[in-house]
């Protein structure tokens, strides 16, 4: 009789498998949560969906997914529409790099595969941004193919029922679960199954205090039976985090401020700021403010008064943000960094797609010029 195994030589008989299946299924079925990208089997929406909800939660993408959508129903009106107008969309979804990708991977459809999203791993994995996990889901999901799909819900479920020590964030453990939801994949409704997988890990099998009671897939735990859940997945600690001071500086000229918009690449790509930098050693944070201008812009300026301090946190960094108003003396815009800027009104801050630490303090310009 043929069977998985996880770690320590913990086995799983086919024929438990496929009760394993038929129950998941069943529980899917009956008490998934109603979301939009379950309601439709268009390769295009469900794909927007599983980039959105890379590192995010759902109900944070929810209202995102709504209006994205209705600005771009069809893949065609992503690609033809301009960058800065997806980035506005797009504005407080965070890990900008998505928005990018989706937009070339829109384009790169529509000239290169006739408009029809590929139905094969090969094809769907040469557009920018999509992995194998994106892949296995869309491919499951809208095409019936039977590739496992492994996200962080995955990832633990598979490392309590089959009791796996293999850290799920050590590097290279990806291939530990892949190989292993590979074995357990329900190959006749593949994208149910995985949407059933990651079902459960989102609503029963949770970071903590799982619902192990209601779990339907109790009877074939391994660390249910140890009595050890709390115990996985394991994970190898990481480092803390670095913190960073940095200096913003709104300056005025005229009724007016000047935005600059960040370089296509890298963090926050595209996206329009106030210009500012990194606080050095041992320097004052208004002469921070100063010289960061004078070098990211070429613009001599004073501080008029401080405004406000924000605190972020991004994946792998934090910052403290000092914020100035400050009054423009002399010179001309000339960009260091920046690759274009604008001298805006205040009002009209709002038609510019902004990172949202700079929109946590832009409710506090109103009236202060």
């Amino acid at each position: 009789m043929g069977y998985i195994s996880g770690s320590n030589n913990n086995l799983m008989e086919t024929s438990d498998i496929h009760r394993m299946q038929k129950y998941l299924i069943r529980w899917y079925s009956k008490y998934h949560r109603q979301l939009p990208w379950r309601e439709t089997n268009n390769p295009y929406h469900i794909w927007v969906s599983e980039v959105m909800l890379q590192q995010t939660q759902v109900k944070t993408v929810l209202p995102f997914y709504r209006n994205f959508l209705g600005r771009f129903p069809e893949l065609k009106t992503l690609a033809e529409a301009d960058m800065q107008e997806v980035l506005k969309i797009w504005e407080g979804l965070g890990y900008y790099a998505r928005a990018h990708n989706l937009h070339k991977g829109a384009k790169m459809v529509i000239q290169e595969y006739g408009g029809l999203i590929p139905d094969n791993m090969k094809e769907f994995r040469k557009i920018p941004g999509v992995g194998e996990y994106i892949a296995s889901a869309v491919l499951s999901i809208a095409f019936g193919q039977a590739h496992a799909a492994v996200d962080g819900n995955v990832k633990r479920v598979l490392a309590r029922l089959f009791q796996i020590k293999t850290p799920v964030n050590k590097s290279g453990a990806y291939r530990t679960f892949k190989d292993v939801a590979v074995k357990i994949l329900d190959e006749r409704e593949p994208g149910i199954f995985n949407q059933a997988l990651m079902e459960l890990g989102a609503t029963v099998c949770k970071p903590k205090n799982p619902e192990c009671a209601i779990c339907p897939l109790e009877s074939f735990c391994m660390v249910n039976r140890s009595g050890n859940v709390d115990g996985y997945p394991k994970r190898v600690k990481k480092k803390s985090v670095p913190e960073y001071s940095i200096v913003v500086g709104v300056v005025h000229k005229n009724k007016r401020v000047l935005i600059t918009r960040r370089k296509p690449e890298g963090l926050l790509g595209g996206l329009w700021e106030f210009p500012g930098g990194k606080i050095r050693s041992g320097e004052e944070t208004e002469a921070a403010c100063i010289r960061e201008i004078q070098e990211e812009v070429n613009l001599v300026v004073e501080i008029d008064r401080y405004l406000t301090r924000v605190k972020h946190a991004y994946t792998h960094f934090k910052i403290v943000m000092d914020i100035f108003i400050c009054k423009f003396i002399s010179g001309r815009v000339r960009l260091n960094g920046p690759v274009d800027y604008r001298w805006v009104k205040l009002h009209e801050l709002d038609q510019y797609p902004f990172p949202k630490a700079n929109r946590k303090f832009m409710p506090l310009l109103t009236n202060t010029l």
